[in-house]
C-alpha cells in the first residue's frame, strides 16, 4: 500500500488548531507516524482525528485518502458519514426539549404521537424518554434486520413517521409483535434498538414543532459553527465527501452511500472539525467556545452511567445518548458508528475536559477496530 499523503499543515494551522499547544503532539510528525502505521495494518483508505480541550477543538487532522480513485486527499474538512454517531445528536436535541420543559425524561411518549405505541406483551406498562435513550424501552430491532429499509446511492423517500408507523403501530406493513417489541417489559432490559431512536427523531419533532433536522441545525449547528454537517446525502457534496470502502483480502472497493428513513439514528455527514466541536461541548459541560448547548448539569446527566440488566459485557455503562466501556484500563464515555464503509467513534474524558474523535471511510473489522481505538488512547493520553 503507498504511503498515506497528509494534510498540508498549514491548513490546520489557519483553521486555528494549533497541534504545539499539546504537549504530547508537539512534534506533528510523531502523530503522523503512528497514525500511518495504524492505517496501513488496517488497511484504512482515509482517516481524520480531532482533539478538543476546555471546550475548544486543539487539533483536526486528515490522512489517507477521501477517493482512492482521484487520489483526494482526506483533509480537516473532508465530510465523512459518521453512522450511529448520530445518537449523540439527537439525544442531544432531546435534551434541550426536556431543559426547556418540553418534555419530561420520565413521562410516557404515547400522548406525544400520531399513533398507539404499546408493547404488546405488556400493554400497561408506559414507554418513556429515558428508557429511549438508554436503549431500556422494549424496542425491538428484531425485524428492523430481517427488512432491508436502506436506500443504495441516495436519501431514502420513505418518511421517518411512514416507517415508524409501519414497524410500529397494529396493521402496520412491518408489524409483528415478537419483533417489533421484546419479551421483557419497558425499562427492565437493556437491548440495543436503532428503532428507539428513530422514535426520539420523531418525538422531538412532535414536540418541538419541526422536523428535528431543523431543530438541530438551529439549536446545536449554527450555535457551534458547524457549517460542514449535514443529515442528507443530496445537500453532502460528493467533491467534499469521504467515498465508502469495503476491503476483501486488501483490495479496496467503493461503495455507494447509504439512506434510511429512520435518519435520526445515523445519517449525519461531518467533518472531524465540526464534530469535535460538537464533542467538545460534550466533554465540557455542555459549553463549546462561549456557547452553551446544554446545562452543565443535563450534561452531566447524559453521562451518569447506569447498568441495567442486559448490558453487554463489553459496556460498563448506559448514559442518555452516550454509552461507556474501558479504553487502556479506564472507563470512558463513548459511542461508535459502523456502515458498509464507515466506521467511526467519539470518546470522551470529562474529567480532563477532552474529547477525541476518529473517522475512517472503511467497514468495521478486527484490524480496523484495533486501529481507532490504539489512535484514540493515543490522543486522550495529551489530556
Amino acid at each position: 500500500m503507498p504511503d498515506f499523503p497528509r494534510t498540508d499543515r498549514r491548513r490546520v494551522l489557519a483553521a486555528g488548531l494549533a497541534i504545539a499547544a499539546l504537549p504530547g503532539l508537539a512534534r506533528a510528525d510523531t502523530l503522523d507516524a503512528f497514525v500511518g502505521e495504524h492505517m496501513k495494518a488496517a488497511t484504512i483508505p482515509g482517516l481524520a482525528v480531532g482533539l478538543a480541550r476546555d471546550g475548544v477543538v486543539r487539533l483536526a487532522r486528515g490522512y489517507g485518502l477521501a477517493d482512492i480513485a482521484t487520489g483526494r486527499a482526506v483533509t480537516a474538512d473532508t465530510r465523512f458519514h459518521i453512522a450511529s454517531l448520530t445518537k449523540t445528536v439527537t439525544a442531544t436535541a432531546v435534551m434541550q426539549l426536556a431543559e426547556d420543559g418540553r418534555l419530561a425524561l420520565d413521562a410516557p411518549v404515547g400522548p406525544h404521537l400520531d399513533f398507539p405505541l404499546a408493547n404488546p406483551r405488556h400493554p400497561e406498562a408506559p414507554i418513556t424518554v429515558r428508557q429511549l435513550l438508554t436503549h431500556t424501552s422494549s424496542l425491538s430491532d428484531a425485524r428492523y434486520y430481517e427488512i432491508d429499509f436502506r436506500t443504495h446511492g441516495h436519501d431514502a423517500t420513505q418518511s421517518l413517521g411512514d416507517f415508524l408507523k409501519a414497524y410500529l403501530a397494529p396493521g402496520g406493513a412491518a408489524y409483528a409483535a415478537g419483533g417489533c417489541f421484546s419479551a421483557k417489559p419497558p425499562g427492565e432490559a437493556w437491548d440495543y434498538s436503532n428503532v428507539g431512536y428513530a422514535l426520539l427523531g420523531y418525538l422531538a419533532g412532535r414536540v418541538g414543532g419541526e422536523d428535528m433536522r431543523d431543530l438541530t441545525r438551529r439549536h446545536l449547528f449554527a450555535p457551534l459553527g458547524l457549517k460542514r454537517t449535514t443529515w442528507t446525502i443530496a445537500e453532502t457534496p460528493a467533491t467534499q465527501s469521504a467515498t465508502p470502502y469495503d476491503t476483501f483480502e486488501g483490495v479496496q472497493t467503493p461503495v455507494a452511500p447509504i439512506g434510511f428513513p429512520d435518519w435520526p439514528v445515523g445519517m449525519i455527514r461531518s467533518s472531524i472539525t465540526d464534530f469535535t466541536r460538537f464533542a467538545a461541548a460534550a466533554a465540557n459541560g455542555g459549553t463549546s467556545r462561549g456557547v452553551h448547548i446544554l446545562r452543565p448539569e443535563t450534561m452531566t446527566a447524559m453521562l451518569d452511567m447506569q447498568t441495567p440488566a442486559g448490558l453487554p459485557d463489553w459496556l460498563t455503562g448506559q448514559g442518555l445518548g452516550w454509552m461507556e466501556s474501558s479504553l487502556e484500563g479506564a472507563r470512558r464515555p463513548n459511542h461508535w458508528g459502523g456502515d458498509p464503509g464507515v466506521f467511526t467513534a467519539v470518546y470522551l474524558d470529562p474529567a480532563s475536559r477532552t474529547a477525541a474523535v476518529v473517522f475512517t471511510n472503511t467497514t468495521v473489522s478486527p484490524e480496523a477496530r484495533a486501529a481507532v481505538k490504539a489512535v484514540v488512547a493515543r490522543l486522550l493520553e495529551t489530556a
